[in-house]
C-alpha cells in the first residue's frame, strides 16, 4: 500500500510539473493574464502573469488517481465509491471551466456563483455528505437526511469561497491546501483511523499543490486563477467529508482564513458593499502593510496553518474544540491588531488569483 500512496503523490507532482509550463504558455497566447494594479491596489505582482493554473492542478490530480486506478482499486474502495469520486471529478471540472471563463471574460459575481453551486450540487446529489459528526462531549451525532444535505452544501460552499477570497498572495492558497491535504493524509494513516484509500486521494492533492507551488511561490510565474482557487477549497472540503467528517481538522488548517473572510464580509456588509468585491482588507494584505515581506507574510500564515493543523494528530474531539476556540481568538486578535495599526484607506478592486 505504501507504494500506491507514494505513486499517488509523486505522479501528481510530476504531472503538474510537466503541465504547468504548457498551460502558462497557452494562457499567454490567449491573453489570459493578470495585469498588476497601480501602487496601492490589490494586484501587487510586478508583471502580467498567466492565469489558468487550476487547469494544470485539476489535470494532474485526475491523471494521478487514474494512474493509481490502473495499478490498484485502492482509491475506489472504502470511504468513497467510483460513482462518488466521478461526481467529485465532474464538480471539479465545473469549477475549472467556470473559473477559466471568468479569467477570460471577467464574469459578474452572480454568474461566477453558478459554477460552485453546480459543483456542490453534483457532489451532494451523488451521496457525498456529512451524515454524522463527532460529539465533542462523547459519542457521535447522526444527522437527519435534510440536515446532511444542508450541512454538506454549506460546508463545501464555505471551503470553496474561503480559498477564493484567500487567493491574494503568491503561493498562499496552494500552500495552505497542501498543508490541509497532508494533515488529512497523516490522520488517515494512523492506527486510530486506518483509511489508506483517503490517504491516496489526499496525497494526490498534496502532490499536485506542492508541485504547482514550485511555479506559484513568490515571485509567481503562474496564478491559480478563479478555477484553481475554488478547486482547492472544494477538494479540501470534500476530503474532510470522505475522511469521516474531519471538519475540525480542516478548520484548524483553514481557521485563520475562515475567520478573516468572516470579518471582511461583515465589514463589507456594514459599509453596504458587495460581499464578493475584492479589496485590501484581508489579513494577508494587512500583514504586508505592517511590514511583512511578500514571502514572509505567506510563510507566517503557513506556520499558523501547520501549527494548528498538527494539533489534530494528538488531540481528541473535545480538545479540538478548545483548539478551535484558541484559533478563533488568535485570528480575531491578528485582524484587530492589523486594523488598529493600519490606518490607510483600502483601495477597492476586483478579481483574484
Amino acid at each position: 500500500m505504501s507504494i500506491v500512496i507514494a505513486t499517488a503523490f509523486l505522479a501528481s507532482a510530476g504531472f503538474v510539473a510537466a503541465l504547468t509550463p504548457r498551460v502558462a504558455a497557452w494562457a499567454r497566447v490567449r491573453g489570459m493574464v493578470d495585469a498588476p494594479d497601480p501602487p496601492g491596489g490589490r494586484r501587487i505582482h510586478a508583471h502580467p502573469t498567466p492565469l489558468l493554473g487550476g487547469v494544470a492542478l485539476y489535470a494532474a490530480f485526475v491523471l494521478a488517481l487514474g494512474l493509481v486506478a490502473v495499478l490498484t482499486r485502492a482509491p475506489f474502495e472504502g470511504r468513497i465509491s467510483p460513482f462518488e469520486l466521478g461526481a467529485v471529478f465532474l464538480g471539479g471540472l465545473m469549477l475549472v471551466v467556470g473559473g477559466s471563463l471568468d479569467d477570460r471574460y471577467r464574469l459578474a459575481a452572480s454568474r461566477q456563483l453558478v459554477f460552485p453551486i453546480l459543483a456542490v450540487a453534483v457532489v451532494a446529489a451523488a451521496g457525498v455528505g456529512i451524515a454524522k459528526i463527532t460529539n465533542p462531549f462523547g459519542g457521535v451525532l447522526r444527522l437527519a437526511p435534510w440536515v446532511t444535505v444542508a450541512f454538506t452544501v454549506a460546508w463545501l460552499l464555505g471551503t470553496t469561497y474561503t480559498m477564493k477570497f484567500l487567493d491574494g498572495l503568491d503561493g498562499l492558497v496552494s500552500g495552505i491546501t497542501a498543508i490541509g491535504a497532508l494533515m488529512i493524509a497523516a490522520l488517515s494513516l494512523t492506527t486510530r483511523y486506518r483509511q489508506p484509500d483517503v490517504a491516496v486521494i489526499a496525497l494526490a492533492l498534496a502532490g499536485a499543490t506542492l508541485g504547482f507551488l514550485a511555479f506559484n511561490f513568490h515571485p509567481a510565474r503562474i496564478f491559480l486563477g478563479e478555477g484553481g482557487s475554488t478547486l482547492c477549497g472544494f477538494l479540501l472540503g470534500v476530503l474532510a467529508i470522505i475522511s469521516g467528517g474531519k471538519i475540525a481538522t480542516a478548520l484548524l488548517v483553514m481557521g485563520i482564513p475562515v475567520v478573516d473572510v468572516a470579518v471582511v464580509i461583515v465589514q463589507r456588509v456594514v459599509r453596504r458593499e458587495s460581499a464578493f468585491r475584492g479589496d485590501r482588507s484581508h489579513l494577508h494584505f494587512r500583514l504586508l502593510d505592517l511590514g511583512f515581506s511578500h514571502r514572509g507574510a505567506v510563510l507566517f500564515l503557513y506556520a499558523l496553518a501547520a501549527g494548528f493543523g498538527t494539533t489534530t494528530l494528538v488531540l481528541q474531539a473535545g480538545e479540538k474544540l478548545v483548539a478551535l476556540g484558541v484559533l478563533a481568538v488568535v485570528a480575531v486578535g491578528l485582524s484587530a491588531a492589523a486594523m488598529l495599526r493600519n490606518k490607510r484607506t483600502t483601495a477597492p478592486g476586483s478579481g483574484g488569483r
